[in-house]
């Protein structure tokens, strides 16, 4: 058997090119042991970028807690500790166990600081592209599978549960594929999360809240989660609260099947949750006037949806990952979705941060004068709050039958899913305004604030699924003429009517391609409209020279927010 070594692309970084002939070298010695090698080995020739710390913009977390008392505060600090311990699970999960270790061993303090925000020594905002040398591809099963796994291995082998949310796929003692729970694999860890959350249930001056704080502790150290996430529907009187455990799956490139641990630590804003409260009950009528047939939205959203603004004093794990979630929408579970809905979580002061650091000045650079002014905090606001309840319209089971949307649509789904509630929210808004139920406002502020903010997401790159989507929406709003960019000013200025127009063509679209489960429908469309244009890069590249942060990492902890 021969062996032969192929490199790919342009430029050759020679660490890379020594690593690679290593490689090489050691497959030949193999060979010529006696052992299996490729009749052709494959190298990626990869591009190393800079570690780039500062495209963060610095932010502490904080809220006003002086309606509540020392024992709430108490409460606070136990939740964070818990909140830490999914931090480095999730960790675990992205690069390896050994992190801890490799970290200590990075000497550069930006290259380290940089890992930090990356979980990992791949820049997330840059395709995933590695910042360090001699570390290869990012495996796009982060470490939930092992590296020397094919799809074709994975998809013919019989291993009951091998699309599960919470377990590991690892290799036995015989080189067979098998399943590692989550719950053991981590079972010391999760036994002292478990812990931490009856301790603050004991503390909790809500009832409800101190139920769901044991039934999620018990579904920590099980992996069985459905019935704390029904339960955490009916939470509504407690001004506390968290987000915490395995949950989404987009750090699963591979498949999208596994869930990554993380937690949100959240205090409500009173205030502007009595703004929110009435939105959800129009989820119903929203649904049925959808721009497709009958068939596509033929499931009844649940209106028992809690719609409430919240200050977050603390990230950890997945949610704390590069890009910055400023709005949950869960429980993730269609089940649960189908019969109780979501709820809705606006995080206000992590939303605050980002238009006054970014969103605004990306306005000063690109968007026409004409148009500046319709960029507006409340507009931003909006449009991220309609996002979440856009999530859920349209269908969560393809129309012939034959299961879930996201079981159909595979490694595209979390794309297609976000992409369809970011033209959903913006339709949601149209409607709501031309049913006279937004108030005095000026349809022009959401459209304008809509598109800035595209392009804060899209400088995310398209590794991600939010990325995708905004990549997708912005060539889609490009090429249909929503709006138009001037030559001389390189500034966007949006033309109204026909964004009305193009916002409807996408949503129908995206409907569609969920609804027949169309996997090849879904990977076409991000082909054609996911790949950043070279005049859009020029864009981009001006908000980089002008020191635009990308988006923001925090100061946060028990000591931020004078607890200690």
């Amino acid at each position: 058997m021969s062996a032969r070594l192929k490199l790919q692309g342009e430029a050759v970084n020679p660490d890379n090119l020594l690593r690679q002939t290593g490689l090489f070298l050691v497959s030949l010695f193999l060979v010529s042991c006696g052992g299996e090698a490729p009749d052709e080995l494959t190298f990626q020739a990869l591009e190393i970028v800079a570690p780039r710390p500062e495209i963060y913009a610095e932010f502490t977390l904080t809220a006003d807690l002086s309606e509540l008392n020392e024992e709430q505060h108490e409460m606070l600090k136990l939740l964070i500790d818990a909140s830490k311990i999914m931090d480095g699970l999730f960790w675990r999960q992205s690069y390896g166990d050994d992190y801890q270790a490799w970290l200590a061993s990075i000497e550069d303090d930006q290259t380290r600081r940089f890992a930090e925000l990356n979980y990992g020594p791949w820049d997330r905002f840059q395709d995933d592209k590695p910042f360090m040398d001699r570390i290869g591809a990012r495996p796009p099963g982060a470490n939930f599978y092992p590296r020397d796994m094919s799809k074709e291995e994975f998809d013919t082998a019989y291993l009951p549960g091998k699309k599960g949310a919470y377990s590991f796929i690892r290799r036995d003692l015989d080189g067979a594929l098998t399943l590692l729970p989550y719950h053991v694999a981590f079972a010391s860890e999760l036994k002292a999360a478990a812990d931490l959350l009856r301790q603050a249930a004991a503390l909790a001056r809500s009832m409800d809240f101190a139920i769901y704080l044991k039934l999620r502790a018990a579904a920590l150290i099980s992996d069985e989660y459905q019935v704390s996430d029904m339960y955490w529907m009916d939470v509504r009187d407690n001004q506390i609260d968290v987000v915490i455990g395995p949950i989404e799956i987009y750090e699963d490139g591979l498949f999208g099947y596994r869930t990554s641990y993380e937690s949100y630590v959240l205090v409500k804003d009173l205030e502007w949750s009595d703004r929110l409260s009435r939105f959800a009950d129009f989820l119903p009528a929203l649904q049925e006037g959808l721009p497709v047939a009958d068939e596509y939205k033929w499931e009844t959203p649940g209106i028992d949806s809690d719609l409430n603004a919240y200050d977050v004093v603390y990230y950890a794990g997945y949610s704390n990952a590069a890009s910055k979630t400023i709005a949950i929408n869960l429980p993730n579970d269609p089940e649960v979705q189908l019969s109780r809905g979501t709820r809705r979580l606006q995080l206000k002061n992590a939303m605050q941060a980002k238009f006054d650091k970014i969103l605004e000045p990306i306005a000063d650079i690109l968007i026409d004068e004409s148009q500046r002014s319709h960029v507006t905090f409340d507009a931003f606001f909006a449009n991220t709050m309609f996002h979440e309840i856009a999530h859920g319209l349209g269908i969560k089971n393809t129309i012939d039958g034959s299961g879930t949307v996201s079981a159909a649509l595979l490694d595209e789904a979390a794309s297609m899913e976000e992409g369809k509630a970011d033209v959903l929210g913006l339709y949601m808004i149209t409607e709501l305004h031309k049913a006279g139920e937004l108030g005095d406002v000026d349809l022009r502020d959401y459209y304008v604030t809509f598109m800035t903010s595209v392009f804060r997401s899209v400088r995310f790159g398209v590794s991600s699924a939010h990325g995708k989507a905004n990549m997708l929406r912005f060539n889609f709003f490009l090429d249909q003429g929503a709006f138009i960019r001037d030559p001389e000013t390189g500034r966007y200025r949006i033309d109204f009517e026909q964004m009305k127009l193009v916002m409807t063509d996408l949503s129908r679209l995206l409907l569609t391609i969920q609804g027949d489960g169309d996997y090849a429908g879904a990977v076409a469309l991000a082909k054609k409209h996911g790949s950043v244009e070279a005049e859009l890069q020029g864009d981009l590249l001006r908000l980089m020279e002008a020191s635009i942060p990308v988006d923001i990492t925090f100061v946060q902890g028990a000591a931020a927010l004078g607890l200690e």
